[in-house]
């Protein structure tokens, strides 16, 4: 019976002081990615990001996300053109710390992401199909990490982030 009373009340307390320490938000944006490949130049093609995020905590914080996104990449080579999009869920669990006031707030953030593939649209010239073949075998998800930083300014957040895949 303690453990059950001490524990009730380790969560009520918990449940309290997050609850002041605690917001949700939505977040939308502009991403730019790219795939490299041997043997073939790439570049950058510009997406989307749309979804949502909770913040708990204040001075450091932890920063759960949930949103969908645009990622690509367009190659060429003297057998021809290419271009793949990615429609994927990301997943990151961020940790961060803050600086500054309520108005102004300045912050860093990193931690991992788990990336799922939704749908993937492909268009490559018929050379370029021909030679390279394996640009097919994509995996449905990877494993990355989200570096970046951020500002508040009152309750608009903004944030620039580097992403980078862990396992492939």
């Amino acid at each position: 019976m303690k453990k059950i009373l001490l524990s009730t009340a380790f969560l009520v307390t918990v449940c309290i002081s997050a609850k002041a320490q605690f917001s949700l938000g939505i977040k939308g944006g502009v991403n730019f990615s790219s795939i490299s490949a041997n043997d073939v130049s790439s570049s950058t093609v510009t997406g989307y990001q749309a979804g949502a995020f909770a913040r708990i905590g204040k001075s450091w914080y932890l920063q759960p996300e949930l949103y969908v996104n645009g990622t690509g990449g367009q190659f060429s080579s003297a057998s021809g053109t290419g271009k793949v999009t990615f429609t994927n869920i990301n997943f990151p669990l961020l940790l961060g710390k803050s600086f500054g006031t309520t108005d102004l707030n300045f912050r860093l953030l990193a931690g991992p992401v788990l990336v799922g593939v939704m749908s993937k649209n492909e268009s490559f010239s018929d050379g370029f199909n021909a030679t390279f073949k394996d640009f097919s075998f994509y995996k449905p998800h990877n494993y990355g990490y989200q570096v970046g930083a951020g500002v508040d300014f009152g309750s608009i957040t903004a944030d620039l982030r580097y992403q980078g895949v862990l396992i492939k």
